[in-house]
């Protein structure tokens, strides 16, 4: 029975001593990041479970708890990063209806053309148009710029993202190794510690899943499927970043097209996926980041270049309806300048409507992207006025032929079938079997240069492109001109060495009158113009008829609203995180008064097991001395 004692108590101080010492180590670790809280469990041992022994060292938290606070962080770091970006921008702005804001120069360019139209005979109010003009033209410049300034700063935070996001997924796997190697429960519950960290940190930039397999490793992979950890090997992730972005410089899955960098995650046996791909990394910052320079930004950039054509083309344009009859519709094209459009609505069978664009150009008929259009739902292609009017109906039916061809290819539905008839410029344009022309309405350009003030009455180019390309059209001979356009717009300068023209009476009266004032002032203010569905304003499906005036106050509302709505998600995100982060914690922490609660009744346990091992030890003295 003493020896039985002795067995017990000596095997329960041991226990006793290890569990003290974890306690000590949870106390001591109370404030260490990424610790999370040390648990053991004796079990019983020897025969008739006379002994104890120490059972397994095991880390205490809620796995729940630890799943959602990595989402909540992939949450936050995407929300904040957005809300950052917009905040920003919404800036560029300035404050809805104030005099140095956008809509607020507007407002002073329109009202100087107003004055003038009061005042013709005014020098002083001549140039007054001209000044508020250039400071409203340079303002559009000045945001378009810090557009792209941003975006290009978001391409060098990707580049440092990604290679941090490499260095962790690293990390992660070597982790995997040594806890498969490892048999201490001590050193293994450090280094799971470890990688839970890493993995947070790394759920930062990207949106990550995490299943712990039965050999200890962590499988990682994204939410949409990507595997970039097994076991003790990681994907390499890595950008080819552009030193500077454009207005031009878009993202595209083939790489010969895309003149942006991507994510590439290169695995173990150098298979590449590419992580830059629309929909393939859905939260984290790095997913944000991708968003506002593919998407977001690039939508801002072409709501001010909307703003700028519209500016240009209010002042020079003139549209030409065409006469129905039938299935088909007769225009007069004569006029027609590169850029300028023929727009055929045309009916199916079904009753639906599709818009389709012909653009004139000075080559053979190619494909347009319908989102640089006025209707992103449009069918565009261009069609070769080089020429003359004498071409015109051979060369609108080689576009529409091309048309049909690749809208067939697509896929899509009701393509009409279109015939071209006519002679010279009046081009007739029937719909087949049950396609009907119900609409055709010709856009032109009136001033045949950008120093054409004589026959251009009273469209006048007071805006024209900066970079060389002379008066606006739209043109897509060298690429689309709208494309870039906000941070090409100035004031003519053929129009500041001759202010007079801004109050000519016409053609060949050298007179002074208010009309041309007045009909730049009714174009901006009153004229309806149509913007793209592209732009984000007015709605995503059609385009949008309002005044150029209407579109700039739309514009600096939605960048506000934009602004506002991201950070009033970013601050619910916030609260999300804190939710989540104090839930672990609450699991995974160490509590200092339940730890030093353990420790008395531990203490108080080796108190006993230590007076049992004193009375055996008396009891075997006694014995001996009998």
């Amino acid at each position: 029975m003493p020896l039985n004692a002795l067995q017990t108590a000596t095997a329960g101080l041991k226990a006793t001593q290890t569990a003290m010492g974890l306690v000590s180590q949870n106390v001591a670790n109370a404030g260490t990041a990424g610790y999370v809280k040390r648990t053991i469990a004796t079990v019983s041992s020897g025969p008739g479970n006379s002994g104890v022994s120490v059972g397994t060292i095991t880390r205490s938290f809620d796995a729940a708890a630890l799943k959602q606070l990595r989402l909540e962080t992939a949450g936050s770091a995407y929300t904040s990063t957005k809300a950052d970006i917009t905040g920003q921008v919404g800036a560029l702005f300035g404050t809805p209806g104030s005099t140095t804001a956008l809509d607020g120069l507007v407002n002073s360019f329109t009202g100087s053309l107003q004055n003038l139209a009061a005042n013709p005979t005014s020098a002083a109010a001549r140039s007054t148009v001209l000044s508020t003009a250039s400071n409203l033209a340079n303002n559009i410049n000045g945001i378009a710029n810090s557009v792209q300034a941003l975006r290009t700063g978001i391409e060098s935070s990707l580049g440092s993202q990604t290679a941090s996001a490499s260095s962790l997924l690293g990390g992660i796997a070597a982790l995997n190794v040594k806890i498969q190697s490892t048999t201490d429960d001590l050193t293994l519950a450090d280094l799971k510690d470890q990688r839970d960290q890493k993995v947070t940190e790394l759920s930062g930039y990207l949106d990550v899943q995490t299943a712990e397999q039965r050999d200890g490793t962590l499988s990682i992979t994204t939410s949409s499927g990507v595997n970039l950890v097994t076991g003790g090997t990681a994907a390499t992730l890595g950008f080819d970043g552009r030193t500077t972005l454009g207005a031009n410089s878009t993202y595209s899955t083939d790489p010969d097209q895309r003149s942006v960098g991507t994510i590439t995650a290169t695995t173990p046996g150098g298979g590449k996926i590419d992580l830059g791909a629309p929909g393939v990394l859905r939260s984290g910052s790095i997913a944000a980041n991708l968003e506002l320079r593919d998407t977001t930004l690039p939508q801002v950039q072409r709501q001010l270049d909307d703003l700028a054509g519209g500016m240009a083309s209010a002042l020079t344009d003139t549209s030409t309806s065409g006469t129905v009859s039938g299935s088909g519709s007769t225009t007069d094209l004569s006029g027609m300048q590169s850029g300028n459009t023929l727009t055929l609505a045309v009916t199916a069978a079904d009753g639906s409507t599709r818009n389709i664009i012909l653009v004139a150009s000075q080559g053979a008929t190619k494909s347009v992207d319908p989102s640089q259009t006025d209707d992103g739902t449009a069918l565009a292609q261009t069609f070769d006025i080089s020429g003359g009017p004498t071409t015109y109906k051979a060369k609108i039916q080689e576009a529409l032929d091309g048309l049909a061809a690749r809208a067939s290819a697509q896929g899509l539905k009701n393509v009409p079938s279109l015939t071209a008839n006519g002679t010279g410029a009046n081009v007739t344009v029937t719909g087949g079997g049950t396609s009907k022309v119900v609409a055709a309405t010709a856009t032109k350009t009136v001033p045949t240069s950008a120093t054409d003030f004589a026959s251009a009455y009273p469209q006048v180019a007071l805006f024209v492109d900066g970079s060389n390309k002379g008066l606006f059209t739209g043109s897509f001979d060298a690429g689309s001109q709208l494309t870039g356009f906000a941070q090409r717009i100035t004031v003519n300068p053929a129009l500041s060495a001759n202010t007079a023209v801004l109050t000519a009476q016409g053609a060949t009266n050298t007179g002074t009158g208010a009309t041309r004032a007045q009909f730049a002032f009714d174009a901006l203010t009153t004229a309806q113009q149509t913007f793209s569905s592209s732009s984000g304003i007015g709605g995503v499906a059609a385009p949008y008829k309002t005044s150029v005036t209407t579109f700039a106050q739309d514009v600096i509302a939605a960048q506000g609203a934009a602004a506002a709505n991201a950070a009033n998600l970013d601050a619910g995100q916030s609260v999300a995180l804190s939710t989540a982060q104090g839930r672990f914690a609450k699991s995974a922490g160490v509590n200092v008064d339940e730890e030093m609660s353990n420790l008395i009744a531990l203490q108080t346990a080796y108190s006993a097991n230590a007076r049992v091992l004193t009375a055996a030890r008396d009891m075997l003295d006694t014995l001996l001395r009998i």
